[in-house]
């Protein structure tokens, strides 16, 4: 049953798509960059175009969160939702703060920002993912406190589901961990201590409950498979996710100045985190080999599959090649981060929410599922996006390992700018893989616009 109130879900998913195009697009600009060092300086620096490519990472990955769980949790709870009017008035709070963060990094000299915005007040500004100027922060505090609220007043007037509480537990975790974004002591080795408590635990801990709630309520949906067998699966990968997840942050750890123990602790339980992602895809395969009915929208299934396998791939897979101690101490901060970064945030986060738009907006719409010429495109736009992100991630391994050999395990170690300049090919053969992906993402727009009178019946 299709409830009104789910409609504020549409402008979120929009928003999301637009500024997922604008993440694109700065990755481009930076990967040309890499090769030809004064592309479009001083207009936008370099530090300037990784900041702004992040940035709109988190915030169209928060907009198809709220989207989603927007659609969900009214469905889930079987009752409309305690307040579409709040919803709408926080998607344009975050739109137009986003909006103008953007502006600001990209007009303003980021100290200038950072004075005119009250860092003086409390000091925020200048670390990784989190360089939102302190107005920014406050709120987004203030957009994630109205959204869970008017997600858990819906909650609570409806149905209670082990879905909807799992995802409610990571949108909650997700609002409660930004808060140490607000924490940026003096001694760098706690500040980096408490960094993480924001950055991995998002990435490879709550948000993985968000993962997991979509990908079963898309699930449960398109397979028609029981909702019983579907949760005991999601109890199973929450509660690897959690333990491999919280403990795991010690891989982060193992450089900068804490005690050596943490070289253990980080690299026996990030050696397992793998294992709730590798559960994510048995679980989507499962689920789909099991199906009890065929539901006419085949991208959305391609999508969930997809999410399952190349979270596997970029988050375990990657995650692990450098991820134990004495690995990571010759691969720390190189190419090979970079590569196993590009395929985890695509495979789990960005994948995910491509299936919940995929799911939801042909309903959205007044329809099961789009046409089938549409949904062909859609499919194309999954493999030219997905084969290009394979490239990319293998370009930059490739460019990782001989960035390692030449500049850190190699007897006659190469001044890093040296060893750039040796390892170049790889970065213009993962720009024109970038231009691939563009393609594929402008083809998943396209596809919403094309076949639209040509119609699939549930």
């Amino acid at each position: 049953m299709q409830y009104k109130s789910q409609a504020v879900a549409k402008p979120y998913f929009i928003a999301a798509i637009g500024l997922f195009v604008g993440q694109i697009l700065f990755g481009l600009i930076l990967g040309l960059q890499y090769v030809l060092g004064d592309f479009l300086f001083p207009a936008i620096p370099f530090n300037v175009a990784r900041m702004v490519h992040t940035n709109l990472l988190i915030v169209w990955l928060l907009f198809g969160f709220m989207g989603g769980a927007y659609y969900m949790i009214p469905e889930e709870s079987e009752t409309e939702l305690f307040s579409p009017k709040l919803a709408l008035i926080l998607f344009w709070t975050f739109l137009v703060a986003g909006a103008l963060t953007i502006v600001g990094y990209l007009l303003v000299p980021y100290a200038t920002l950072a004075e005119m915005t009250g860092n003086n007040l409390v000091e925020t500004m200048g670390r990784e993912f989190l360089e939102q100027p302190l107005p920014t922060k406050l709120g987004i505090v203030v957009v994630a406190l109205g959204f869970l609220f008017n997600l858990t007043m819906t909650m609570l007037k409806g149905k209670k589901t082990a879905i909807s509480m799992v995802l409610m537990i990571g949108l909650w975790g997700l609002a409660v961990f930004f808060l140490f974004s607000f924490y940026n002591p003096v001694n760098v080795v706690l500040d980096k201590f408490f960094w993480w408590w924001t950055v991995h635990l998002w990435v490879e801990g709550v948000w993985e409950l968000i993962l997991g709630s979509f990908l079963a309520f898309v699930l449960i949906k398109t397979t028609g498979v029981d909702r019983e067998v579907i949760e005991k699966w999601l109890y199973v990968i929450v509660t690897l996710t959690l333990i491999t997840g919280i403990i795991g942050t010690g891989h982060h750890y193992f450089w900068i100045g804490t005690p050596e123990y943490w070289q253990w602790w980080g690299s026996i339980f990030s050696a397992l985190e793998p294992i709730p992602f590798f559960a994510m895809t048995v679980f989507a395969f499962n689920m789909v080999n099991r199906r009890r009915r065929e539901h006419p929208n085949k991208a959305a299934v391609l999508w969930a599959l997809g999410t399952g396998v190349m979270a596997f791939l970029g988050a375990g897979v990657w995650g692990f090649l450098h991820t134990l101690a004495p690995v990571n101490y010759y691969t720390h901060g190189t190419q090979i981060t970079a590569a196993h970064g590009h395929m985890a945030f695509y495979g789990a986060y960005a994948m995910v929410n491509l299936m919940m738009i995929s799911y939801a907006m042909p309903i959205l719409r007044g329809r099961a599922a789009n046409s089938n010429k549409s949904q062909v495109l859609e499919m194309w736009s999954f493999w030219l996006m997905t084969v290009a992100i394979v490239f990319i991630t293998l370009f930059l391994t490739a460019a990782g390992i001989l960035q390692v050999w030449l500049q850190r395990a190699s007897d006659t170690p190469l001044p890093f700018m040296v060893a750039q300049d040796k390892i170049a090919i790889f970065y213009w053969m993962r720009e024109w893989a970038g231009v691939f992906f563009l393609i594929g993402l402008i083809v998943y727009i396209v596809s919403f616009f094309v076949g639209g009178d040509e119609k699939e019946t549930a």
